[in-house]
């Protein structure tokens, strides 16, 4: 059964209230821009600790998505043109930050030939042309399975490539309508086959109604692939007309589910409440040996997920 949409949320998602100095600088900073940002975009939970650590993923390609997903906050509609400049406004920002590692994502754009790879491929390279000692981690769509988009995107030298399965087979149609389950996991695969050495990463959220048994059975399709990185989260209702919580795990849920991935042989599994794709992303990359571990997060302090 559904949990009721007026049901309290329980304590372990309680968050303090963003609203601190680095969180207004970044909000300016990304109004002054003319970017956008996951962030805000997705109403994330972690806004305000992300914000006041002066990290962000940014949002590339607009802020109107070409798909309907029945638990995304992301406004839908048809999207008018490309902004050909956007990738130069992001390395600005990363550059006026000092960020040593950035996240960039997108909205699908269905709309376009490549899906928006040519704006992904444009903010790897200038952000590593404008902050040399930057990592740059991209979380893109899957191009509705064009495999040149997604060679052209590895090709501009991302240090970390990730595409969210976001949940089991059996639940996927459902709240995914224009996506495919197999073709998520096939852009995973080819990425290894494109380039070996690639770090290639995932993210799922729980309580969409699927079994334990169906999120571990995600986490050996993924595996299969080659996938290094997973995040598991627990995913919240945007809105009364988004997709019912069916459950919400308890910590300890995500702590047996982190163990079973880690035995499954990923490199970092992060999982949580309040874990999102991109939540600590700098921090994981150092599992898998893309960042050495005093340049993470600006010497933020060590994270071994929640508890």
């Amino acid at each position: 059964m559904p949990v009721e949409q007026t049901q309290r949320l329980p304590e372990w998602f309680k968050v303090r209230m963003p609203g601190g100095s680095n969180f207004l600088d970044l909000r300016a900073l990304m109004r002054q821009s003319a970017l956008h940002t996951v962030c805000e975009e997705a109403h994330c939970p972690n806004i305000g600790e992300c914000w006041e650590r002066r990290t962000a993923t940014f949002m590339v390609l607009g802020d109107l998505c070409t798909r309907r997903c029945h638990y995304c906050a992301v406004r839908t509609g048809r999207p008018k043109g490309l902004d050909l400049e956007e990738p130069e406004r992001v390395a600005q920002a990363v550059q006026r930050l000092g960020l040593r590692y950035c996240v960039i994502t997108s909205v699908n754009r269905d709309d376009l030939p490549d899906g928006g790879a040519s704006i992904f491929t444009g903010c790897i390279r200038k952000v590593h042309e404008y902050v040399p000692g930057c990592k740059v981690e991209v979380l893109i769509p899957d191009f509705c399975g064009n495999w040149d988009a997604l060679r052209a995107t590895l090709e501009a030298g991302p240090e970390v490539l990730n595409h969210n399965i976001e949940t089991v087979r059996r639940v996927f149609r459902r709240v995914r309508p224009k996506g495919d389950y197999d073709r998520s996991l096939a852009l995973l695969a080819k990425a290894k086959e494109f380039f070996p050495e690639a770090v290639t990463k995932s993210g799922m959220m729980v309580g969409l109604g699927e079994t334990t048994e169906e999120v571990v059975e995600v986490m050996r399709d993924l595996r299969r692939v080659g996938c290094d990185l997973l995040t598991i989260g627990q995913y919240l209702r945007p809105s009364p007309i988004h997709h019912a919580v069916m459950k919400f795990y308890h910590p300890r849920e995500f702590a047996e589910l982190r163990d079973i991935g880690m035995s499954l042989g990923f490199k970092h599994v992060a999982a949580g409440p309040l874990v999102r794709s991109s939540y600590h992303a700098d921090l994981q990359a150092v599992a898998a040996r893309v960042v050495p571990q005093d340049a993470a997060s600006n010497g933020a302090p060590r994270w071994a997920g929640p508890s």
